[in-house]
């Protein structure tokens, strides 16, 4: 094989230094010398510019600093495929986060995550790279977590989903959480089905019937007075907890089948949530129970009696904000307009909710609810001329 700076040399002395580069580009696409490429393609584009190859080029004018920007992101493209094609996907994430092309990253991180290298190690070792730029990085958080199930377990998956909530966009948390609820309910109702299996007292025809916790739970009579427990009940809180800002029904439904399993937890297995949710399990049912339908009056009152003159001096949002969610869930938008109203000024921490982009504005609170005279006049006794003025700009 001629030796490539031999190469080089002639082809700069017979066609010329451009062409000489293009046959650089071709021979380290051939070796898979990505990342050199990327510099040759920078190189190429400062050349193309009358920008020195190398070194600093100053402040370049409005014009060449957006052709520069550029020829940067095709060469990160250029090269960044071929790393993740070939499973490098920390080295890939490095150029092709710099793209438009997240939603193209994680369907090719799906793909990898499919078909692991057969070497355990390297398996590994890519399966945490895959994990970290689908999660940490947010290509696809819903990815990622799934893959922590699968490579640590629950409680990691758990550790992972609530550090990382707070910075992803509502789309992706309510994927993410999708995972968790379907892989606790699935851990939750094997558990349950394999236990109950062993118990004389049980309706051996409604268990092997029982598709779902509560058609297993009503098979054994309800285990009201049963101490026993299937899941971690800290991974059921949180599970339980991350759920309250889903919005796909489906969710939803198997959220509620996982309250009304913590509902018959003993108190001395449980721990106490923040209000209103200190019991965890009767809330949950409530909360759950409501968005499907079920005795929503009982839940209403239950979330009105928990916001407290001594909460809202506090600046405890959550009750209220955990109100607010639900009438604005269920349509009755005249009444969410008054806990709206009533809401304690905005707190240090905001609630889940109000973290989420959960809890739509007052003004289409008012707007739906019929409501507009209201907020205005709320809006003089409080001198609150941006929001008085938004209620004239909507109507």
């Amino acid at each position: 094989m001629t030796d490539i700076f031999d190469s080089l040399t002639a082809t700069a002395a017979n066609d010329g230094v451009h062409v000489m580069l293009e046959e650089l580009a071709q021979s380290l696409r051939e070796r898979h010398r990505w990342h050199a490429l990327f510099d040759l393609r920078l190189m190429q584009a400062r050349i193309k510019l009358g920008l020195p190859p190398t070194g600093d080029i100053g402040t370049p004018n409005a014009a060449t600093q957006e052709q520069l920007d550029q020829a940067s992101l095709t060469a990160c493209s250029e090269v960044g495929w071929p790393l993740l094609e070939a499973g490098e996907v920390t080295a890939a994430w490095m150029y092709l986060r710099a793209t438009s092309a997240q939603n193209e990253v994680a369907k090719k991180l799906a793909e990898l995550a499919a078909s692991p290298p057969e070497d355990e190690e390297t398996a590994m070792a890519q399966m945490q790279d895959i994990i970290q730029v689908a999660l940490w990085e947010n290509v696809d958080p819903a990815l990622g977590i799934r893959l922590v199930i699968e490579s640590q377990g629950t409680c990691n998956s758990i550790t992972a989903f609530d550090q990382v909530i707070t910075r992803l966009p509502g789309f992706q948390q309510q994927s993410a959480i999708a995972v968790l609820v379907r892989h606790l309910n699935e851990e939750l109702c094997e558990a349950l089905k394999n236990d109950l299996a062993q118990r004389d007292r049980t309706d051996k025809q409604k268990l092997s019937e029982a598709l779902s916790i509560t058609e297993l739970l009503e098979s054994a009579g309800g285990l009201h007075d049963d101490p026993s427990f299937h899941v971690d009940v800290s991974h059921l809180q949180s599970v339980l907890r991350f759920a309250r800002i889903s919005t796909d029904m489906e969710i939803i439904q198997l959220a509620w089948e996982l309250a009304v399993y913590a509902s018959r937890l003993p108190e001395n297995v449980t721990y106490p949530g923040e209000p209103p949710f200190e019991k965890v399990g009767e809330a949950s049912c409530l909360f759950f129970g409501a968005l499907l339908g079920k005795n929503v009056d009982e839940a209403l009152a239950f979330f009105r009696k928990a916001i407290t003159p001594e909460r809202i001096a506090a600046g405890e949002t959550l009750p209220s904000d955990t109100l607010l969610f639900l009438l604005s869930r269920l349509g009755r938008s005249a009444d969410a307009v008054h806990v709206a109203l009533e809401r304690p000024p905005q707190s240090n921490m905001p609630s889940m909710f109000q973290a989420a982009g959960m809890l739509p504005s007052l003004v289409e609170l008012a707007i739906k609810g019929n409501k507009l005279d209201d907020v205005r006049h709320a809006c003089r006794e409080r001198g609150d001329e941006i929001t008085f003025a938004a209620t004239w700009l909507n109507t």
